[in-house]
C-alpha cells in the first residue's frame, strides 16, 4: 500500500539558505514535469528565475505544497490568492512526475489544497491544466472557440472533482530571429495606421517614474478587459506601491524585463503595453507576460505596433534568443490575429476550469 503525504514548503529568503533545499527540490519537479509533458526546455525556469515571484506576498498571496509518494518527492502544488476584490478566488495548480502518476497523488494534491480554500472562505477555484494530446475526441470550449482532449488525466481528475471546463487558451511560439525587413514592415504598416495620436515608448527594467501609475493602471484594466469567459476572474487592482514591490522583487531576477507602451499624445497618457521577459542565457525562450490596449483605444491597429516595436527592441538590447512564447484566449481573436501575422504557431491548448467551492462544502 502505498502512502501520499502533502507538506507546505517554506520559501527561503535566498537560495543559499538553510531552508532552501526543498523549494530547490520543487523547482526541480516543476521543471521535469514541464520538460517531459512539452518535450522541450522551453517551459523550464531556474530557481533564481522563480524565487522573487514566490517572494512577492503582499498583494499575492501564494503557498508552494510539496506531495511525496512513499516518502519520495513526486510533486509540486501552488496556492495562490489575491488581496481586496479578488479575495474569494484561489488559483490551484498541481504538477506530478510522469513516473509517479496512476496513484492518486495529483487527486490528494488537488484536495488538500481546497481543503484549504474552504477553510479560508474562498468560493471559487480556478485550474489553467495544459493538455497537451492532440487529436481524438475533444471536449469543446463553451465559448465556441478551442478544445481540450477527452478522457486524459487531467481532464478526468478535474472533472471527477467537479470542475467545468470555460474557457480554452493557446500557447504558441514564435521561432526567432524574423526577417528583419519583414518585421520592420510590420511595425512601419501600423505605426502609419495608428497616426501621430499614438507614440511609443521602450525601455528595459523598472518602469520609469513618469509611467508608473498609467502602468499600474493598465495592470488593474488587464484583469477586467482580457477575456475570462465563464470563469469570471475577479478584478486585480493595482497601485505604484504594488508596482514598485513588484519590480523590487524583479530585480533580484537575473531575467530582463523589455516593454514597449503607447501613449495617447492628446491625452499624455499610456493606453496599451506589452512586456517580454529575457532569460540571462541568450540560447533560452523569452516569456511573453501581459499584453494589453484599452478598449477604448481599439481599432488603431495599436496591438500589432507594440507586438512589432518590442520584438525589435528585444533584439535591440537582447539579441540571440531563439523563440518567444506567449499564451492568448482562443476567443481573443484580435490578439491571435497579430500573433499568427508576426508567425506564432501553436504548440499547446491549455484548459481554464472552475468550480464553484461553496456548492462542494
Amino acid at each position: 500500500m502505498t502512502t501520499i503525504t502533502v507538506t507546505e514548503v517554506t520559501i527561503p529568503d535566498s537560495l543559499d539558505a538553510p531552508d532552501a533545499p526543498e523549494f530547490l527540490a520543487c523547482v526541480d519537479v516543476r521543471n521535469t514535469v514541464w520538460r517531459d509533458d512539452s518535450g522541450t526546455d522551453d517551459l523550464t525556469a531556474t530557481a533564481a528565475e522563480l524565487l522573487p515571484g514566490w517572494q512577492k506576498t503582499t498583494f499575492e498571496p501564494k503557498r508552494m505544497f510539496a506531495a511525496r509518494l512513499d516518502g519520495r518527492l513526486v510533486a509540486r502544488g501552488i496556492y495562490e490568492t489575491r488581496t481586496e476584490e479578488a479575495a474569494d478566488t484561489v488559483w490551484l495548480m498541481a504538477e506530478v512526475l510522469r513516473d509517479a502518476r496512476g496513484h492518486g497523488v495529483g487527486e490528494a494534491l488537488a484536495q488538500h489544497l481546497e481543503g484549504i480554500a474552504l477553510s479560508e472562505g474562498k468560493t471559487r477555484a480556478i485550474v489553467y491544466a495544459p493538455s497537451w494530446k492532440t487529436g481524438g475526441i475533444r471536449i469543446p470550449s463553451p465559448t465556441g472557440f478551442g478544445s481540450v482532449p477527452a478522457g486524459t488525466p487531467e481532464v478526468r481528475l478535474l472533472q471527477s472533482l467537479g470542475y467545468t471546463l470555460e474557457q480554452v487558451e493557446r500557447g504558441s511560439r514564435l521561432a526567432l530571429p524574423l526577417e528583419s525587413d519583414v518585421l520592420q514592415a510590420a511595425h512601419d504598416a501600423a505605426r502609419a495606421a495608428a497616426g501621430p495620436d499614438y507614440r511609443v515608448h521602450t525601455w528595459a527594467g523598472p518602469t520609469p517614474p513618469v509611467w508608473r501609475e498609467d502602468i499600474a493602471h493598465l495592470l488593474t484594466r488587464m484583469s477586467t478587459d482580457a477575456p475570462t469567459a465563464g470563469l469570471e476572474e475577479p478584478e486585480d487592482p493595482w497601485t505604484v506601491e504594488r508596482l514598485l514591490e513588484d519590480e523590487a522583487k524583479e530585480a533580484e531576477s537575473p531575467r530582463t524585463s523589455i516593454v514597449a507602451a503607447v501613449e495617447h499624445v492628446p491625452s499624455g497618457a499610456l493606453v496599451g503595453f506589452t512586456e517580454m521577459t529575457a532569460p540571462a542565457e541568450r540560447e533560452r525562450t523569452v516569456g511573453q507576460e501581459d499584453t494589453i490596449v484599452l478598449r477604448e483605444h481599439r481599432g488603431h491597429r495599436l496591438g500589432m505596433l507594440l507586438k512589432a516595436a518590442n520584438v525589435l527592441w528585444l533584439e535591440e538590447v537582447s539579441p540571440g534568443h531563439p523563440s518567444i512564447i506567449t499564451y492568448n484566449a482562443e476567443e481573443n481573436r484580435h490578439m491571435l490575429a497579430v500573433n499568427e501575422a508576426l508567425g506564432f504557431v501553436p504548440f499547446v491548448y491549455e484548459g481554464a476550469w472552475r468550480k464553484d467551492l461553496l456548492g462542494s462544502a
